[in-house]
């Protein structure tokens, strides 16, 4: 991250540490709750490497929100836009279920979160997969970051250069956190299980309990505009809502869940 980019952060986000803060000091009695959950939490799905299912995590998470959260999908990855196209496919049968936008810069990026932030519940950025100005933005936006991980050595090395980047984030917004997802996992196999293990110490971030299989439901949902929950598929309906389920006491909010 160079100094130009972090000058720009700081100064965006300067107002938004210090009303963190301010928040944190007050006396119960005299917080404004209602102003506290109009704050979205915001969550990003990032990785370097292109092909790890960051469009299947993202609009799964965004279209298994439970009735009356309101959700925001951002498409970053542009001009491929995976979620933009299964946002527009899901919004012709569930108008008004969510709202969808894309961004090509970080600075398209800013803004739109800072427009969406205070009347939505929940924001899911995807990001592009390379390591540019968006996904350093997307990063410093974020409560939590998703890496989508498969069982291969390439995305590990590509993972490994995304760690500085994170670094670089929490200097600026120390809270952000980072999980590792699993996904188009297979259990049943000794490398994959081999390498869950090893990673950990690796590379240094946590990994989430929760393991995305590799199943033909994922993409034929996409397809549709649909999320798993909505096909059928039992074991990755199983696996989306302990994703769910997880998140929710990571971020200590009740988003998804059975609608």
């Amino acid at each position: 991250m160079n100094p130009k980019e972090k000058l720009f952060l700081l100064k965006r986000y300067k107002k938004d540490f210090k009303d963190n803060k301010d928040h944190k000091n007050q006396n119960p009695k005299t917080t404004n709750y209602k102003k506290l959950k109009t704050m979205a939490k915001i969550i990003s799905v990032i990785q370097e490497k292109g092909g790890t299912g960051k469009s299947t995590i993202a609009t799964n998470l965004a279209g298994m929100a439970i009735t009356g959260q309101r959700t925001a999908l951002i498409d970053c990855d542009m001009p491929q836009g995976t979620s933009a196209s299964w946002s527009a496919i899901r919004l012709q049968s569930k108008a008004n279920s969510m709202t969808a936008r894309t961004a090509a810069t970080y600075q398209d990026l800013a803004g739109l979160v800072e427009q969406l932030t205070a009347n939505h519940d929940l924001i899911i950025i995807d990001a592009p997969p390379r390591i540019a100005e968006t996904t350093k933005m997307a990063l410093v936006l974020s409560d939590l970051a998703i890496i989508p991980l498969g069982a291969s050595a390439v995305e590990i090395w590509a993972t490994t250069d995304l760690l500085k980047t994170i670094e670089a984030a929490q200097q600026i917004k120390p809270n952000v956190q980072a999980r590792i997802l699993w996904n188009r996992f297979r259990a049943s196999t000794n490398s994959a299980k081999e390498l869950s293990e090893s990673v950990g110490n690796e590379l240094q971030i946590k990994q989430l309990n929760t393991k995305i299989g590799y199943r033909v439901a994922y993409s034929e949902a996409l397809a549709r505009g649909l999320t798993a929950l909505e096909w059928n598929d039992k074991q990755a309906q199983n696996e989306m809502m302990q994703l769910g389920k997880e998140l929710n006491q990571i971020l200590k909010i009740e988003i998804w869940g059975k609608k």
